[in-house]
């Protein structure tokens, strides 16, 4: 029995825009080494696992190198997919997802964005390791916080966010899961932000979910709104609309398939090569 797997441009709406992630629906549970392998061999940002149980999905997802507890664009384009293939509650119910960080919830709105409902992760202030801004090249910074997951590093405005090149081996080493570099926006946008992962395998991801569920408490204090205009500033690029709701981040976004295939079904993978035996 083949396996359904596509892959999906998230936050953008032009294909070979935004952040490409593999959606993979399965019959039942996989094997977590399967599943990693398969996430390695698509060597996307993030690939989601999708399987159905009652009253929703149960959804994992795994970058290149490890299984990680939340993100938004795979979830986005996992919705994305549902609704292209008919499988979702329609109009009057949201997709439901159950996952290691709680129910998320995903609707299909009136314009054709996909809005999905988030846990918030508001940062709070404190002093950077000692690292962390030279592994950006940064002197200074406006402000440094932290949320669950990630550093927040404000800086003065979005042509120094630009040109930052930093170093991912020293970064890879601060202890998070990732940090995001944020300013203000500029034009139509509201902020501005990049975000480096390495030590999960991902240098840059081109457009991050789950850093707007820090971003969006961040900025919505900051400038006194509630509701965001975001782009976060990759090669790639991506736009987010952002709607921050108590303990909730509402992330509305774009998605474009552009790629569709099969699985053949394969063996979990032996974690040493038989000539690694003898």
């Amino acid at each position: 029995m083949t396996i359904e797997i596509v892959q999906i441009d998230a936050f953008t709406a032009e294909p070979f825009g935004g952040n490409p992630a593999g959606v993979c629906v399965m019959a039942e549970p996989g094997d977590d080494a399967w599943m990693q392998a398969v996430a390695s061999e698509l060597n996307v940002p993030e690939t989601a696992f999708l399987v159905p149980v009652h009253g929703g999905w149960d959804i994992r997802w795994f970058t290149p190198e490890v299984e990680v507890d939340l993100c938004g664009h795979a979830t986005l384009a996992a919705a994305h997919h549902l609704v292209e293939r008919g499988d979702h509650p329609g109009d009057s119910e949201p997709m439901r997802f159950f996952t290691a960080s709680g129910e998320l919830l995903a609707r299909q709105t009136p314009d054709g964005w996909i809005q999905i409902d988030l846990p918030a992760t508001p940062p709070e202030p404190v002093t950077p390791p000692g690292a962390l801004l030279d592994s950006l090249g940064l002197a200074d910074a406006v402000a440094v916080a932290k949320s669950r997951l990630d550093y927040l590093i404000e800086v003065p405005s979005p042509e120094m966010l630009r040109e930052l090149q930093p170093n991912y081996t020293n970064l890879a080493n601060i202890g998070t899961r990732g940090v995001m570099v944020t300013s203000v926006g500029e034009g139509l946008y509201d902020i501005v932000s990049r975000f480096f992962a390495p030590s999960v395998g991902v240098d840059e991801d081109p457009v991050t979910g789950s850093a707007h569920c820090a971003l969006g408490p961040y900025w919505a204090e900051k400038l006194n709104k509630t509701e965001l205009l975001a782009y976060q500033a990759s090669r790639r690029g991506g736009v987010l609309r952002v709607a921050v709701k108590g303990d909730r981040v509402l992330l509305g976004g774009q998605a474009v398939t552009v790629l569709r295939g099969t699985l053949d079904p394969i063996a979990t993978p032996d974690p040493q090569p038989s000539w690694a035996h003898g």
